[in-house]
């Protein structure tokens, strides 16, 4: 199945018959437009996606879009998926939809929407664009993490595309950073170990489903663009970059080519950026050193260009109506012979949740060590949760309830040492963030009836899912039931 829509505009188009987007005028790119982004994501179940435009010192069409796939009804817009799934259902089909996808190559194509204008040399002016300034705390203006990157290893030719921060230091100058192991930082020092620059293309705004392709963890090797035109069941339609040769996605709404130089011959201060943790994090602030830069020598760009707000907002603000990396730790739980799986859920990276159908005793506790071995699960963790399959594994109100009511702390919980970590771990020691190595402990909790005695647990006093549904129906038009 193909999906309806080729880019970021069509997608809207989409979204607009659903009454998804609303537009705001005058927004200030100073902290205004990241402290209303985060207060609709924290405040609004099921937030709309929002549109600014004729932002402060900006003229009217040089807009950026916020919370793209907030709701259930986007991220199932954005996969090609039935709009009307619930969320576990959307998790289960998105993972189906990633795990049965082939690789389908792109399709270069000699020109796009992404060349109606062109900046180059002198001409480059980053900041024709509009790029944010999220939190008080970020030491300039940010136009990504709303973007993909895309390099190619010198070696074996392989296509990388990954998602990092990118900040504005000057009209021709962008600063990034990766975190260390990331695969486009290993393809940057291939050639910096050669003595060379690496060439980079970046793209702000495009087709969401792009997006999340880019910082989904594909194996070394397996292009995140072949593997998105698998999802989509189309090939991704790509420019041959005019001064690098990298593919340019012909649909973005904003590309640039460049360079990335050796960090030794030109690097730059870099931050502080408020993180996916909830912290100030990584950069010059978490390592001590100056971070590596793009050299931008062409920028791309559609007639009224969107960039892509991404920017990370505290945990309790998600950009995702619903993370369908859940369904890759599902999928994975099975193919490692886990049984009884009935869900799985990843919170964000600190916390992931796994529903089972209890068989055997033990099996809580081996499914808490498989996950931990898995790798959508394996990095950055703090807590994995496993409950018995009457809990939504994304519903954090029926988590929550079984962790408090079914674990206990003395004889439930297992800790697990010297686990795979990052430097934007908030917890981890400032000197060894700097230094390495990037290691943490595990909690695995078993938050199920005690297998020995499950059959004689306290019954359940909660009305069941259909009698909900039932009186939801009945009252919607009395009530203002979200959409379940």
């Amino acid at each position: 199945m193909t999906r309806e829509y080729d880019g970021l505009r069509t997608f809207l188009g989409k979204c607009e018959e659903f009454g998804e987007i609303r537009t705001i005028s005058g927004a200030d790119w100073e902290l205004e437009i990241g402290a209303l982004t985060e207060s609709t994501s924290e405040l609004i179940p099921e937030p709309p996606a929002l549109m600014f435009d004729e932002i402060k010192g900006y003229p009217k069409g040089f807009r950026v879009l916020s919370l793209p796939v907030a709701s259930r009804v986007r991220t199932a817009l954005a996969l090609g998926l039935p709009t009307d799934l619930k969320p576990m259902e959307l998790v289960r089909e998105a993972s189906r939809r990633v795990k049965n996808a082939e690789r389908v190559p792109p399709k270069e194509v000699e020109t796009g929407p992404v060349m109606q204008n062109v900046m180059r040399d002198n001409e480059v002016d980053l900041l024709k664009f509009p790029a944010i300034r999220a939190h008080k705390g970020d030491g300039g203006r940010y136009i990504g993490s709303g973007d993909t990157v895309i390099n190619r290893d010198p070696d074996s030719g392989y296509v990388n595309m990954g998602t990092y921060r990118i900040q504005v230091h000057e009209k021709n100058l962008l600063g990034l950073w990766q975190s260390p192991g990331q695969q486009g930082r290993q393809i940057a020092e291939r050639y910096w170990k050669k003595g060379k620059p690496c060439p980079v293309v970046a793209t702000f705004g495009g087709d969401p489903l792009l997006f999340m392709a880019s910082y989904t963890k594909f194996a070394w090797g397996v292009s995140e663009l072949e593997g998105a035109g698998g999802i989509m069941g189309q090939p991704v339609e790509v420019i041959p970059g005019p001064l690098t040769g990298l593919p340019i996605p012909a649909h973005a709404e904003i590309a640039i080519e460049g360079e990335i130089p050796p960090p030794d011959v030109e690097s730059r201060e870099e931050g502080p950026y408020g993180e996916w943790t909830g912290y100030y994090a990584g950069g010059t602030l978490g390592t001590g050193e100056d971070q590596p830069v793009i050299r931008v020598k062409a920028i791309y760009y559609r007639d009224d260009p969107i960039l892509l707000n991404m920017a990370p907002q505290w945990p309790g603000a998600p950009h995702h109506g619903v993370r369908f990396e859940g369904g890759i730790l599902w999928d994975q739980l099975e193919a490692a012979g886990v049984a009884g799986v009935k869900g799985a859920y990843i919170h964000n990276a600190f916390l992931a949740v796994v529903a089972i159908e209890q068989r055997y005793a033990g099996h809580a506790k081996q499914t808490g060590m498989a996950t931990l071995g898995c790798a959508a699960a394996a990095r950055n963790g703090r807590f994995i949760v496993i409950v018995d399959d009457d809990i939504d594994p994304s519903n954090m109100k029926e988590v929550w309830w079984a962790m408090t009511s079914r674990c206990n702390p003395a004889s439930d919980i297992d800790i697990i040492d010297n686990c795979w970590a990052s430097p934007l771990d908030p917890r981890m020691p400032r000197d060894v963030s700097k230094t390495g190595p990037h290691v943490n402990s595990r909690a695995i909790v078993q938050a199920v009836r005690p297998w020995a005695w499950r059959g004689e647990f306290p019954a359940v006093n909660r009305i069941d899912a259909d009698q909900r549904e039932a009186v939801v129906e009945k009252f919607k038009e009395l009530l203002p039931f979200p959409r379940m």
